[in-house]
């Protein structure tokens, strides 16, 4: 299967870069997703957030099926409580829990943010958050959290989008 990543810069050796002033869904790893749609629009923002006039995206080839055989992987199929609590753990980077090397599900991207964040901030119950994201169109994520996981990918090619 293919995976792509959302830069600025073409990524050819894909790195888990820790930065202790910014919690995401999965922890400090090296962030892809199925989709190329995503991670085009992932550039974007990117490219917003450091003021870069160019943008990337990095597709890799994975084997799946040969990662399952041999790495430690979590995997939520749709947004549910264990889900909610395993992004809400590392966003506010309080996970202390068994530490995977890879880990699959869920985006909370733009467009369910306010959701997940009302949850966060205890405007709303997490079962009213659950709905509210599964009604949404949500993507995919697989975060590479270990050394070792990296390993299973390989890098294709990259390019520049152009929309």
């Amino acid at each position: 299967m293919n995976l792509y990543h959302g830069s600025i810069v073409d990524v050819k050796n894909p790195k888990i870069i820790v930065r202790k002033n910014r919690g995401l869904d999965f922890g400090y790893g090296f962030y892809t997703t199925t989709n190329k749609e995503q991670a085009v629009n992932f550039t974007k923002s990117v490219m917003r957030r450091t003021g870069s006039a160019t943008r990337k995206v990095s597709v890799y080839e994975f084997d799946h099926d040969k990662a399952k055989l041999e790495l430690d992987i979590l995997q939520f199929k749709e947004p549910n409580l264990e889900w909610l609590e395993f992004v809400r753990q590392n966003r506010f980077s309080i996970y202390n829990g068994k530490i995977y090397d890879l880990v699959i599900g869920p985006v909370a991207n733009d467009d369910v943010f306010p959701t997940l964040q009302a949850y966060l901030e205890g405007i709303i119950p997490a079962e009213a958050a659950i709905a509210g994201l599964k009604v949404k169109k949500l993507y995919n994520q697989y975060c590479f959290l270990t050394e070792r996981s990296l390993t299973f990918l390989k890098f294709v090619k990259s390019f520049e989008p152009k929309d």
